[in-house]
């Protein structure tokens, strides 16, 4: 069964008509995150902005010559496609070894949907846990935010000024209280 055109095919049919304002939208929403990417990953401001113009023209080429159906929000496509393309680039470069053999790694298929898919679902769950997480008490965020930290549960309580049981059972209880705020927003 074909997928179903996702919403932002808009940001497509913008592309492909030169609409300035959704173009626009597009800069404001995703240039910003492309550049942080890049300046991470060993590039500068002027290769993110190269990445992110190139990235555009391939998405107007596939649009235009070859048809391209949005079947995932258009922001988790678009970066995934320019960090394909910042990794392909940085493995021309040989700056960082780059796993793919592809030297193509601007292939759209099925996966780049799934995987725009899964980072846009991702951030949504990241969103909603962040939500739930600032409903905690104040002793709760703190236990969280330290057991996350990967270290020893003896040197957090110590650091908290708790005993090892004390903190078990409070961690316990916060991440239980956390999981209930979650499942009561996904309803």
């Amino acid at each position: 069964m074909a997928k179903k055109v996702h919403d932002d095919q808009r940001y497509l049919i913008a592309l492909l008509n030169n609409e300035v304002a959704l173009v626009n939208e597009i800069y404001k929403k995703c240039a910003g995150k492309v550049k942080s990417f890049v300046l991470f990953n060993n590039g500068s401001a002027d290769d993110a902005a190269d990445i992110f113009q190139e990235a555009l023209v391939d998405i107007y080429n596939q649009a235009k010559y070859k048809g391209l159906q949005l079947t995932c929000p258009f922001e988790p496509f678009l970066l995934l496609v320019c960090k394909r393309k910042w990794l392909n680039e940085l493995k021309k470069r040989a700056i960082s070894p780059v796993t793919k053999n592809e030297d193509d790694l601007l292939h759209i298929g099925e996966d780049t949907f799934e995987q725009a898919e899964a980072l846009a679902l991702q951030k949504e769950q990241a969103n909603l846990f962040l939500r739930a997480f600032e409903q905690l008490g104040e002793r709760c965020k703190e236990i969280i935010r330290w057991s996350m930290k990967g270290e020893a549960q003896e040197k957090v309580a110590e650091t908290l000024g708790v005993t090892y049981g004390y903190l078990r059972k409070k961690k316990s209880e916060c991440m239980a209280s956390l999981v209930k705020l979650i499942d009561r927003k996904n309803d």
